[in-house]
């Protein structure tokens, strides 16, 4: 299945809003396939984002290939092809793989669920503030982000 309007909305939105706050810390990758290891096996996926802070993003891997090493942040934007199970299933793999943050968004519920590697998993919903020290000055409710995506309310 093919990403539609309202999942391709909210993927340029996020795109801005971490550019505008996080891009001169490091890389923002829309569809930028990662390799990581997942319960002992090589594990190639597709996340419709991810950051990676320069500090870890050696100029060898700015190749166009897929990027050998665990990103700071994976964003996967719901409904999709996959289900919320499925997805809860990868951000657990994706935080014993060694990423930091997971966010789902989705936009039905008009929330964002972050995992986190250090603590319990959260949801934000209206104008709950998401804050993170990855992202210094990052001030951002699922609110403001849906508005920015020009989404209506379902």
């Amino acid at each position: 299945m093919f990403p539609k309007l309202f999942h391709c909305r909210i993927t340029s939105a996020l795109y801005k809003i971490l550019n505008q706050r996080g891009g001169e810390l490091g890389e923002v990758g829309i569809k930028w396939e990662i390799n990581l290891s997942r319960q002992g096996e090589d594990w190639f996926s597709t996340p419709d984002l991810i950051f990676i802070n320069y500090e870890n993003l050696p100029i060898e891997c700015l190749q166009d290939e897929n990027y050998p090493i665990a990103p700071e942040l994976v964003i996967n934007i719901m409904p999709g092809e996959r289900s919320f199970r499925e997805l809860v299933e990868d951000a657990i793999a994706y935080l014993e793989a060694g990423v930091q943050r997971v966010w789902l968004v989705d936009y039905q519920a008009r929330s964002i669920t972050v995992f986190y590697d250090d603590s319990r998993p959260r949801n934000y919903t209206g104008e709950m503030q998401l804050r993170d020290r990855l992202f210094e000055g990052l001030e951002l409710t699922p609110e403001q982000l849906f508005q920015q995506a020009k989404l209506p309310k379902l």
